[in-house]
C-alpha cells in the first residue's frame, strides 16, 4: 500500500513528474521488446494497456500473491551484508533537494470527549464551538 493514503497519488505523480507513459492498477504485466502489456480491471470488464518503456506501473491486489517469510529466514537475513550503491552509480541525478523541511512538531494533545444527553445538546455544544 502506498503512503498517499490510498489515493493512487504517487505513481501517477511520478510518471508525470517523468514524463513517462503510466499503467494503474495493474492486474497482470507481461514484457515485450521495448514495451509492457498491462491488464487492469475496469468498471466493463478488463482493459490491456500497452505501453512503451521506460513506464510507471502499480499494482492492484491481484498481481501477485505475497510470500511471508519464515522466522529462520528472517534471522538469516538479518546477518546478510546491505550493500550500498551511490545514485551516481545508477544514473540518478544528484542536485538540491526539491523539498526542504522547515519544521516538524508533534500535534497538540486532543483534548478528552464530553457525553451529551441528546441529540439536540449535541448540536446545540457543536453550534456554540462554531462546527456548525
Amino acid at each position: 500500500q502506498a503512503i498517499d493514503d490510498d489515493c493512487n497519488q504517487t505513481g501517477q505523480l511520478l510518471a508525470a513528474m517523468l514524463d513517462w507513459p503510466q499503467g494503474t492498477f495493474a492486474s497482470r504485466v507481461q514484457l515485450e521488446s521495448g514495451a509492457v502489456l498491462v491488464e487492469r480491471e475496469v468498471d466493463g470488464g478488463l482493459e490491456t494497456l500497452r505501453l512503451r518503456l521506460p513506464a510507471v506501473l502499480t499494482a492492484d491486489l491481484r498481481l501477485n500473491e505475497p510470500r511471508y517469510a519464515t522466522l529462520p529466514n528472517i534471522m538469516k537475513a538479518k546477518k546478510k551484508p546491505l550493500e550500498v550503491i551511490p545514485a551516481a552509480e545508477l544514473g540518478v541525478p544528484t542536485g538540491a533537494p526539491r523539498l526542504k523541511v522547515l519544521q516538524v512538531q508533534e500535534p497538540p494533545p486532543r483534548a478528552g470527549g464530553e457525553k451529551v444527553e441528546s441529540v439536540e445538546s449535541l448540536v446545540g455544544k457543536l453550534r456554540q464551538a462554531g462546527r456548525i
